[in-house]
């Protein structure tokens, strides 16, 4: 006989109670013992016909917007413990490569339990990103309606651990803490917003600001302070958030086939270098030689049949370009020479198809081991799977007691063995 599987409690954001509104009772005229007359079947006078309501447009916030966390007291001030470890300087990695077998059993060691599902945010993940501080595991997730989640496992502030906060009004595309400057998360959003959010200054700044959506941002500059982002009408911005103002020092169109551009990515090492997976294909730029418009691409990286969701450089070096198609494959590809056409190593079969009602399936390398990438899976039971460069399988995450929807959006820690995965329901799941 089967057993129904006992319902996991929630934990992180709760769901908010819905006042229903009450109506009255109706009662037909022969419950009141009344006869029926010709005005009972006309319309009352009192009776009012209503317009369907217009589209409501949704307008992006501007100004700098204040960090208040929606789940906590109006006029509550952030928690210590979040600005301490939010600024907490990051571990230094050295970059080392492990041999592959001793990498494979740190994975085998990783698991999750009950308290490592947590709702993060109100609704669908689109974005995820661990602070790389080391001491304890800090993770923000952006959702489809501009809300950022801040979780930490060890903490009990908000809800479980869980601050909301809501510097957008579309979804957060992309999210990363400054690497050089941990007080920092930058965002970007649908809403033509980038944000910065500062934890001393308790303030989301607004840095961008374009009436085109934004798809994704990379940090051009090894000091974090210069970005380059991609926008949905195929062009990048050149961002200096030193400058005043929220407009671009630069807008550059790439190619004139493109309409929009999914990802960027600057090269670890030679960062006059950027991947950008646009509509009509997968292009390395010298960001020196950028135009206004029809930008040329130094080099293209070819074979996919179907449009590019993301493209990133390997961590380390920059010598391998991961990208995940709607053709259903994921394709690493030789860029340790820019060259006009990157020879493709491998092309590994892997389901893409996650249709509207889930993000799009995002593969990303280990940022502590070069030559390995996970990504989400359609598969049953759900689960994550880590792939070494040659399309070797190393290891699989899975849980069916945990870990039972589909996790498109994933990230690594950069120095702890740590793997969160978003869902569509705004819950990040942790294994470590």
């Amino acid at each position: 006989m089967l057993r129904l599987k006992k319902k996991p409690p929630q934990i992180g954001l709760k769901k908010e109670k819905l006042v229903k509104e009450v109506l009255p009772v109706r009662k037909s005229l022969r419950l009141q013992n009344k006869e029926p007359t010709s005005q009972s079947t006309e319309q009352s006078a009192d009776f009012v016909v209503t317009e369907p309501k217009e589209e409501e447009v949704v307008h992006s916030l501007t100004g700098p917007v204040p960090m208040c966390p929606l789940n906590l007291e109006e006029g509550s001030t952030l928690p210590e413990g979040l600005i301490h470890l939010w600024a907490e300087e990051p571990v230094k990695y050295e970059g080392k490569k492990l041999d592959l077998e001793i990498y494979k059993e740190g994975l085998q060691k990783m698991d999750i339990h009950e308290g490592r599902v947590v709702k993060v945010v109100k609704d669908r993940v689109f974005s995820a990103a661990f602070h790389p501080c080391a001491s304890s595991l800090l993770m923000a997730a952006g959702d489809k309606w501009g809300k950022i989640g801040i979780w930490n496992m060890e903490a009990s502030w908000g809800d479980d651990g869980v601050l909301e906060f809501e510097p957008h009004t579309r979804p957060i595309t992309s999210t990363a803490f400054s690497r050089s400057q941990p007080t920092t998360l930058i965002t970007t959003s649908y809403d033509g917003t980038a944000r910065a959010g500062d934890i001393e200054q308790a303030t989301f700044k607004e840095v961008y600001h374009l009436e085109e959506g934004l798809k994704s941002f990379d940090f051009l500059s090894h000091d974090c302070t210069t970005l380059i982002i991609g926008n949905t009408n195929g062009c990048v911005a050149i961002v200096d958030m030193r400058t005043p103002g929220t407009s671009h020092e630069s807008l550059h169109a790439l190619d004139p086939v493109s309409k929009i551009v999914r990802s960027v990515h600057v090269h670890p090492v030679q960062r006059q270098y950027f991947v950008a997976a646009e509509s009509s294909g997968v292009r390395i730029y010298d960001v020196r030689c950028l135009k206004k418009q029809s930008s040329k691409a130094v080099s293209e990286l070819s074979g996919h049949t179907r449009s590019v969701s993301y493209a990133y450089f390997s961590p380390d070096t920059g010598n391998r370009v991961l990208t995940t198609s709607f053709d259903d494959k994921l394709r690493v590809f030789d860029t340790s020479q820019v060259i006009s056409l990157p020879a493709m190593l491998t092309s590994i079969r892997h389901n893409t198809q996650t249709g509207r009602w889930l993000s799009k399936m995002e593969a990303v390398w280990d940022p502590k081991q070069e030559d390995c990438f996970v990504v989400g899976c359609l598969e049953w039971p759900r689960r994550i799977k880590v792939f070494h460069e040659t399309g070797k399988l190393v290891h699989i995450f899975e849980n069916p007691d945990h870990m039972t929807t589909v996790c498109p959006i994933v990230a690594l820690h950069p120095s702890r063995n740590a793997l969160v995965g978003g869902n569509s329901s705004g819950r990040l799941h942790v294994f470590t």
